[in-house]
């Protein structure tokens, strides 16, 4: 099994949407016709106006085909006093097809993101990992993140 990794560009996008949809699926057990239409009306436009730019998609590919795909969404922010270029990551939706999984795929993707991420002057990368990818990011460098603040959403109706 060959497998080439490189970084997706604009001709991926349907490939890359049906990856997220699988990978949303895989998450949360199952989603609906409504929330998979909904995915599939959103991340074209989303995908064209972001990918390449400050949302790299890092993709492995077996007979041309996207088998498994890692995200870094780029984020800019104030510069503080340990973020002080105010450039950091954050990486969202790793996926490998069932298959797929167990080869090294996903931890090679994350080797290639961070290394992307440092040659752009990333002070930081984020993750939350399920408890399935844990061992991954581990093994590749991420470590627990400890906060002296308490992470909080407030979720619009």
């Amino acid at each position: 099994m060959k497998i080439e990794y490189d970084m997706a560009t604009q001709k991926d996008i349907p490939e890359l949407i049906d990856l997220r949809i699988a990978y949303m699926i895989d998450d949360f057990g199952k989603i609906s016709e409504y929330e998979k239409e909904g995915m599939r009306k959103q991340l074209p436009d989303y995908f064209e106006r972001k990918l390449g730019n400050e949302l790299i998609a890092f993709v492995a590919r077996s007979n041309e085909k996207i088998i498994a795909a890692a995200y870094l969404q780029i984020i800019e922010m104030p510069a503080n006093v340990m973020l002080l270029n105010g450039l950091y990551g954050e990486v969202l939706s790793v996926y490998t097809e069932p298959e797929y999984r167990g080869k090294g795929i996903c931890t090679q993707l994350i080797k290639n993101l961070l290394e992307y991420g440092k040659k752009a002057g990333l002070g930081r990368v984020d993750l939350s990992a399920t408890d399935e990818g844990y061992p991954v990011y581990k093994k590749v460098g991420f470590t627990d993140k400890k906060s002296r603040y308490t992470s909080m959403t407030y979720k619009y109706e």
